[in-house]
């Protein structure tokens, strides 16, 4: 007899709950909060405020998101249980809360942030319903790193937020999002490539193959590392932040690398793959503290 808990029985409101995908939505609360005080010393209502609008903003795409790819989603392992393919809601009430939340959120950072913060959250919803959802994702094997734009809107909505304009270290915020997003959802696409053979989504891994994945995820990351500099070269940032992107980003490229030299070597690459997808969630949040930290210390 199994010692664990049976596992909550779905309701209404957790559903609602999971078409935000709320454990995504974490690391781009961590990616709009810690811009908001490396720009300068927002209230905690305003923090709240952004934080807010912007779980809104992120859980209305996802949840548009869902209903766009409910016929994928039905065929996926990972993705089956989720509300519109287990039957347990109709897909026009997905959208409709997709949509009200998307509203909500743009009319709330509008009238109590500004406007420039609402109209960046609602470009970051639009990116990711249209042009990757929509169009890139069952297209191009460059799916992520196009669409992954639509990730690296939270650090712009954040600076926005506190100074109500954007500078260069805010679009150096955004790059280093945009870049970071290929390594790490490609290992990701590494594991689970028979469910998006399955569905007919050309992630790189079936286009361009295990190998040449591997060559550009470590690519990928050595721009990403180069663009994490940039920002404390300049002298936006400090010592703690230099020594924090050095120390977190070698630690990212090593773990890539693992994942390419055991390819190479005909060893098994999986336990090194989910390392990195790992490991990258932690990298970004780290990195984004430390500019926080930084820039308060």
């Amino acid at each position: 007899m199994s010692g664990r808990a049976p596992a909550p029985a779905p309701t209404l409101s957790r559903d609602l709950l999971a078409l935000t995908k709320p454990r995504i939505i974490s690391l781009l609360l961590v990616t709009t909060a810690a811009p908001m005080y490396a720009a300068g010393s927002p209230s905690w209502v305003t923090v709240l405020l952004v934080m807010l609008g912007g779980y809104l903003m992120a859980g209305g795409a996802n949840a548009v998101n869902m209903y766009l790819d409910r016929d994928i989603d039905d065929v996926m392992a990972r993705t089956r249980l989720r509300p519109i393919p287990s039957g347990r809601m109709w897909p026009i009430q997905v959208l409709a809360f997709g949509v009200a939340c998307a509203t909500f959120a743009t009319w709330m950072l509008a009238h109590f942030v500004n406007v420039l913060t609402a109209l960046l959250a609602l470009a970051g919803f639009y990116f990711y319903v249209f042009i990757y959802t929509r169009w890139l994702k069952r297209s191009s094997p460059h799916n992520i790193v196009i669409g992954g734009a639509a990730g690296a809107f939270p650090p712009l909505v954040g600076w926005a937020a506190v100074t109500g304009t954007l500078d260069v270290t805010a679009l150096l915020l955004f790059l280093i999002v945009f870049y970071w997003t290929p390594p790490h959802f490609w290992a990701l696409a590494l594991l689970k490539q028979v469910d998006y053979g399955r569905a007919r989504v050309p992630m790189a891994p079936l286009v361009w193959g295990e190998r040449e994945t591997m060559h550009q995820m470590v690519w990928y990351t050595l721009i990403l590392l180069a663009l994490t500099l940039l920002p404390a070269l300049y002298g936006a940032f400090g010592l703690l932040y230099l020594v924090s992107a050095l120390v977190l980003g070698g630690v990212l490229l090593w773990g890539v690398l693992r994942v390419l030299f055991a390819a190479r070597a005909q060893q098994p690459w999986t336990a090194p793959a989910w390392w990195v997808y790992k490991y990258s969630l932690l990298y970004l949040a780290l990195l984004f503290l430390a500019m926080a930290l930084d820039r308060n210390l």
